[in-house]
C-alpha cells in the first residue's frame, strides 16, 4: 500500500470527510509529512472506491457547490489493519536488529588519572 493511501484510509477510520477534510486530516495525522492535492486526492478517492474500500456517505449542497463524504468501509478498514499488522512487523524487525548493535547497559565505569 502507497503512503497516501495508508493516510487516507487512516483518515477515514472515526467518520466519515469530504475532500478537503480528508486532505487536512492526513496532514494533521502525518505530521505534515504527507500532503495531498486535491486532484492527487479526488483521483485516489475515485480509485478507492472502485477497489471498494471507500464509499461515497453522503453528498451535500454547500453554497451551491456539492460536497461529498467518504466513509471507510469493512473492506478498507481490512486493508488498513493489514498494512498496519505488516508495517508493525517491518518495525520490530528494524527495531530487534538495530538494539543488537547497541551496547548492552552496565554500570559506568570512570577513568581516574
Amino acid at each position: 500500500m502507497r503512503e497516501p493511501t495508508f493516510w487516507i484510509l487512516t483518515a477515514l477510520v472515526d467518520q466519515p470527510r469530504h475532500g478537503y477534510g480528508v486532505i487536512q486530516q492526513v496532514n494533521k495525522l502525518s505530521g505534515g509529512e504527507t500532503r495531498l492535492l486535491a486532484a492527487t486526492l479526488y483521483a485516489a478517492l475515485d480509485r478507492l472506491a472502485a477497489e471498494g474500500l471507500v464509499a461515497v456517505d453522503r453528498e451535500e449542497a454547500v453554497d451551491g457547490r456539492l460536497r461529498r463524504y467518504y466513509r471507510l468501509t469493512d473492506s478498507g478498514g481490512a486493508a488498513l489493519a493489514a498494512e498496519t499488522q505488516r508495517l508493525s512487523r517491518k518495525v520490530a524487525t528494524a527495531s530487534r536488529l538495530l538494539d543488537a548493535l547497541r551496547p548492552p547497559a552496565g554500570p559506568a565505569t570512570v577513568a581516574f588519572g
